[in-house]
């Protein structure tokens, strides 16, 4: 932990500073250590900032003992602190303007997955709904996509249920510190999804779950996605604000049709009526609205290249993962392409840094 992340962590806890101002007061000063070193006289006079937010930035005592809590406290708890300017921070969430500067994330996560699709909906989901969404998640499989959502009751925990039996990699995003699982019922599901994706939050270790925290939470969910489907909604919602939230991103919007007349169908169905949402029909619709088809054939004229270029113990390996077209352990390659451990690790290693091969939890490989 560097004395400027330190900073950082602490320019994110002070009250009434947003991301936005607090983005502009680090391109106005050059870094967060400076704004916490200048005058409070000269801090009142920077525009936007007042004396009311300077006095707030000059309480250092109270801001450094929250910080050092908050650095001790995610150490502990093994959660990793992203800087909006750090290479690990979610390079979809630079495209947001009101962006948190710090975002916590815990898991074996991969913030800046190739694919992301986020699947959202009612707390309350029926039959069909759970049905569509595990439909959903099985056919974005073969597009090897992560799937985004926000560990809520209904459409949400099932979108992540489902990833994690598809073995897709799966992100929660929390409207509470990543010391607490919100709701806890769905505790054990959070658990399974750290060693397959993880929890992402923009609130520090400590901070319980609050109605006013929802509708920021989404905003997240629908920035990480490249798409976003909404399952079934009512009029009103978590679900629709994150649809509304994703559109006016710019982000492909999708809605699941409903039954006339029924309540959770009302939502979606309105999505499409306004415009706002494309109809899904199935996951084809998405493939093509992203452009993915063009780019998986642009990557297989890339694969058939490269392939060109190898040989012996490398070839073997790549033959075989394309031809299993999933994940394998390593013992597996090692007994179906009958290379010893010893050498195959570092014909593995040699792979990654080509760029063909993808490690995963449990000494797993993959083709990228």
């Amino acid at each position: 932990m560097t004395e400027e992340k330190r900073y950082q962590i602490a320019l994110s806890l002070v009250p009434k500073i947003g991301p936005v101002l607090s983005k502009q007061l680090i391109n106005y000063f050059g870094s967060a250590e400076t704004i916490f070193k200048t005058t409070k006289g000269k801090l009142s006079k920077v525009p936007g900032l007042g004396e009311k937010l300077a006095s707030a930035l000059s309480n250092q005592t109270t801001i450094f003992e929250a910080t050092d809590k908050v650095i001790a406290d995610s150490e502990k708890r093994q959660i990793a602190i992203h800087f909006y300017k750090d290479a690990s921070y979610p390079k979809r969430l630079l495209r947001v303007n009101d962006a948190p500067i710090i975002l916590y994330s815990k898991g074996n996560t991969q913030l800046n997955a190739e694919k992301t699709i986020g699947i959202v909906g009612t707390r309350k989901a029926t039959q069909y709904g759970s049905h569509c969404t595990e439909q959903i998640v099985a056919d974005a499989k073969a597009s090897d996509v992560t799937i985004v959502s926000g560990l809520a009751y209904g459409i949400d925990v099932k979108a992540h249920r489902a990833a994690l039996q598809n073995d897709l990699p799966t992100l929660g995003v929390l409207a509470c510190g990543l010391d607490h699982v919100y709701p806890t019922a769905h505790k054990n599901t959070a658990f399974d999804m750290q060693q397959n994706g993880g929890l992402v939050s923009e609130y520090p270790v400590g901070t319980k779950a609050d109605a006013r925290f929802f509708p920021a939470r989404n905003r997240i969910i629908a920035a990480l996605s490249d798409a976003l489907i909404v399952v079934e909604a009512a009029k009103k919602g978590g679900a629709l604000i994150s649809a509304n939230i994703a559109h006016s991103y710019d982000k492909a919007v999708f809605a699941v049709p409903g039954e006339l007349g029924k309540t959770y169908s009302e939502g979606c169905n309105q999505l499409i009526q306004s415009l706002k949402a494309r109809i899904y029909t199935c996951f084809n619709d998405v493939i093509e609205e992203l452009n993915w088809d063009l780019q998986e054939e642009s990557k297989a004229r890339d694969l058939k290249k490269q392939l060109a270029e190898l040989e012996g113990q490398e070839l073997k390996v790549v033959e075989i993962l394309l031809e299993n077209n999933k994940e394998l352990a390593i013992d597996d390659l090692s007994w179906q392409s009958q290379i010893p451990l010893s050498q195959l690790a570092s014909v593995l290693l040699q792979l990654e840094f080509k760029g063909l091969v993808k490690p995963f939890p449990g000494k797993k490989y993959r083709l990228c």
